[in-house]
């Protein structure tokens, strides 16, 4: 076998992820047996705009693991002994992703991504079972600041309102100093999603509910204010407004496997009748 390096194409490399054209994209940086790796392969997995340092260190450990690679491959093939079962595997696995890349253009080529606020709310009106809230929900308003951000007092005082110019206030100061301003009065959330960004442990979110109104929580870093205006406890129906998106991707689903059915019987029938395919008994 024969193996060769050449790391004075590593200044290849280089010159080419700080994007020039002007060398040769054929240029071969090693090989292993009849296998090669080009200048290419190892210039488009390094990230635009690194420095040279550590573009030269990266090429060198991506020319040094496709190396490896390929010792591995060459001794696993000199010593494996069921290739046959691996050849028909490797059969299957590119007849399966040639069916799937196919079905997947054909579904979006033919199947219409558009479902209409009656379907949904015929479909939710017609599953309830399926909509059961388990999770609490809550409407409001999240605020993520910096402990050394200016006006800080202010903003604990405003996002308390519900007042359209404390509103906008919050708005403003957000756009300059908030790490994260999350408003959704209009809308239904996760409370647990909203609790996965402050530090409080919460084990018992629904009891939590009932007691808390405005939360306000800090740590080394930020302060965490939350406003929620409403809540929902688990129990009953998810509302609709809540479990829309999921019907929409529901639906659109149920068309994608009707439309792929009708395809691969209409496929059969039709092969069958011309004489294509043979069924024997």
């Amino acid at each position: 076998m024969r193996l060769s390096f050449m790391f004075l194409i590593f200044a290849i490399v280089l010159s080419g992820c700080a994007g020039s054209g002007n060398h040769p994209d054929n240029k071969i940086l090693a090989q292993v047996g009849q296998r090669e790796l080009k200048r290419q392969e190892v210039a488009s997995s390094i990230p635009y705009g690194l420095a040279s340092s550590d573009s030269l260190l990266m090429a060198e450990h991506l020319v040094k693991r496709w190396v490896k690679d390929q010792l591995v491959y060459e001794v696993a093939l000199r010593n494996i002994d069921d290739k046959e079962a691996i050849d028909h595997l490797v059969e299957e696995y590119r007849k399966a992703l040639v069916r799937n890349r196919y079905q997947e253009r054909l579904v979006n080529e033919k199947v219409s991504l558009e479902v209409s606020e009656s379907e949904k709310r015929a479909y939710y009106d017609a599953n309830q079972d399926k909509f059961a809230l388990n999770k609490c929900l809550i409407k409001g308003l999240f605020l993520k600041v910096p402990v050394d951000a200016p006006g800080l007092s202010d903003l604990k005082k405003w996002y308390r309102s519900t007042d359209e110019d404390d509103l906008e206030r919050i708005e403003k100061y957000s756009v300059q100093n908030a790490a994260i301003y999350e408003f959704f009065y209009d809308k239904w959330v996760n409370f647990e999603d909203v609790l996965d960004n402050m530090p409080s442990n919460v084990p018992n979110p629904a009891a939590y509910l009932r007691s808390h109104r405005f939360i306000e929580e800090s740590d080394s870093s930020f302060c965490y204010l939350l406003n929620i205006g409403d809540y929902l406890l688990p129990e009953g129906i998810e509302p609709y407004e809540y479990a829309s998106a999921r019907i929409q991707e529901l639906l659109v689903n149920q068309r994608k496997m009707e439309f792929l059915r009708t395809f691969e019987d209409e496929l059969y029938d039709d092969a069958v009748q011309s004489g294509e395919v043979k069924i024997f008994p």
